[in-house]
């Protein structure tokens, strides 16, 4: 298994001390009650406060300006100092760097929301989910087999938090992949997985020849035509219902081009393979097919990489249970298995996006 060389620096051997270990080890026990801490720190503002404090605030100046308790204020600002989102000195508490960076990274922000929103009370069922290969926590929100079934349907707060975390991973990336994508000047593009069309919008504006068809779960469809409509260039941006998991399924013909963009981390390697298979039969000689996804082992920052093979763990206990954010090699594997060829990897797309170009074999 081969890794990005920061990656490969810190995970090829031991890192810390023995006491550094050992504190590791408590902070991962006591994991859930730092995360609803720190959540709360932000929501009441209180790291805000003491952000802007320019000599920090006692416990009772904190209870006053939020109207918690006193008590209420003491626990929270407590926690956070051993935890270290907060410094005291003189009887007065400050903002430390994590407790900045917990307040304006918006990567952090996006996670923390799709943590507490989306994941917390399913990933409770997460042993479960991993002995049966299915997202059994899911079950908090409603019986469908997957979420992506029951996006439309979930709570407005979880579907907010849930789109947020979608849409940042991939709207940073746009720019620079349709550079890539639009090299070639396709006129047709299918769009696999399209979800609300914010890609096709995007290719539509980007190019005024190109036609985009989303192919999609059907509720998947009429969310998107919902949010397009009436914008411009919804007239060149059509949708084909279909539930991609039925492998008698074949893909629609004659596309210069087929995107699948954070879409095949949904699946799993079975699955991606018969999807990747029947797209290259539907391909012509000099069709291009590209794969964005945010491959854990191709991170330049190995914070990226932690994140993101955290993330695998929302798909097992909530999404379907079967996929995760891949290993670059993996996916390879997949797109060989299909009957295509991977061209080249394109790295550094957005927020750590690489593109894979394939071409039929």
């Amino acid at each position: 298994m081969n890794l990005f060389p920061a990656l490969q620096k810190k995970y090829s051997k031991e890192q810390r001390s023995a006491l550094e270990a050992q504190r590791l080890a408590h902070e991962i026990s006591q994991a859930p009650v730092v995360f609803q801490v720190s959540r709360l720190m932000v929501k009441f503002g209180i790291l805000q406060m003491l952000l802007d404090s320019e000599k920090g605030l006692t416990v009772n100046e904190v209870a006053g300006k939020t109207k918690l308790s006193r008590y209420a204020a003491q626990c929270l600002l407590e926690s956070s100092l051993t935890t270290g989102t907060v410094l005291f000195q003189g009887e007065r508490f400050t903002c430390s760097k994590a407790g900045w960076f917990l307040l304006n990274d918006p990567l952090v922000k996006v996670n923390l929301n799709f943590n507490h929103d989306v994941n917390y009370l399913g990933l409770f069922n997460l042993e479960e989910a991993l002995l049966n290969g299915k997202p059994e926590g899911l079950k908090v929100f409603g019986s469908w087999s997957t979420i992506y079934e029951g996006l439309s349907q979930l709570p407005g707060p979880v579907q907010k938090s849930w789109f947020g975390f979608d849409h940042y991973y991939s709207d940073e990336s746009f720019d620079k992949a349709l550079q890539i994508v639009f090299e070639n000047r396709p006129e047709t593009l299918l769009d696999v997985g399209g979800n609300t069309g914010r890609w096709a919008l995007r290719c539509v504006d980007f190019s005024s020849k190109v036609n985009i068809t989303v192919m999609d779960l059907p509720q998947q469809v009429e969310m998107m035509r919902k949010q397009t409509a009436g914008l411009k260039g919804a007239e060149r941006i059509h949708g084909y219902g279909c539930n991609l998991l039925d492998k008698a399924l074949p893909f629609p013909v004659n596309f210069d081009a087929i995107w699948l963009s954070q879409f095949l981390d949904c699946f799993s390697e079975e699955e991606a393979t018969s999807i990747l298979t029947r797209a290259a039969k539907s391909m012509n000689a000099d069709a291009k097919l590209y794969i964005m996804e945010t491959f854990w082992d191709r991170q330049h920052f190995e914070t990226a990489a932690y994140a993101l093979t955290q993330i695998s763990l929302y798909f097992t206990a909530l999404a379907n249970g079967n996929s995760k954010m891949y290993h670059s090699e993996d996916m390879l594997r997949c797109i060989e298995n299909a009957g295509l060829e991977a061209e080249e990897i394109k790295d550094g797309i957005g927020k750590g996006h690489s593109i894979v170009v394939c071409k039929k074999k």
